[in-house]
């Protein structure tokens, strides 16, 4: 007897199931990826440039400063002092006057479009974000319209300083008026 021979055919590759799989995978990845939104925020600090610029033509220059403490947000300028210092309040009105007092800034200094937002290490993110909102525009109603008002748009944040206590800051004080004393 004669042996036969297998004939051998060329094996087809069954991919039906993953196309099955694709035709349910992308229009559920594309309907999900509408809601997906990121919202990135540029911050800029202030360049040396114009601070050189404002000191070379003597202009009064606004170094706004808002500084986040637990118990209250002082608004000041770098080098004009404390500004207002603003108690936080358990009704949360502390945004208002923030807003008012954002807008009297503004108003003195309408040229102006930079802010430094200091905070302490345990500020909550939400309150953060508050502030940045009331330092960065406001919003007034005129008659049945709506309108945003741009203040200060470019905001640095920071860590705020650290205070001393209180003894600590008479004894400095003591040490330095002694040592320019003894000059």
């Amino acid at each position: 007897m004669r042996p036969r021979r297998l004939r051998k055919t060329a094996a087809h590759l069954e991919i039906t199931a993953f196309i099955n799989l694709i035709v349910v995978l992308v229009p559920f990845l594309l309907s999900t990826a509408v809601f997906t939104r990121l919202a990135v925020m540029d911050l800029q600090l202030p360049g040396p440039a114009a601070e050189a610029r404002d000191r070379a033509l003597d202009v009064p220059v606004l170094q706004l400063e808002v500084v986040m403490r637990r118990d209250a947000l002082e608004v000041g300028d770098r080098v004009g002092g404390l500004i207002q210092r603003i108690p936080r309040e358990p009704a949360a009105g502390e945004l208002k006057t923030l807003g008012l007092v954002m807008q009297q800034v503004k108003a003195r200094f309408p040229d102006e479009t930079r802010a430094t937002l200091l905070a302490e290490p345990d500020t909550p993110y939400e309150q953060l974000v508050q502030v940045m909102d009331v330092v960065r525009s406001s919003v007034q109603a005129q008659g049945a319209r709506v309108v945003r008002t741009e203040l200060f748009p470019q905001i640095a944040v920071g860590d705020a300083p650290v205070r001393q206590p209180a003894a600590q800051q008479v004894a400095q004080t003591v040490a330095q008026q002694v040592a320019r004393a003894g000059r």
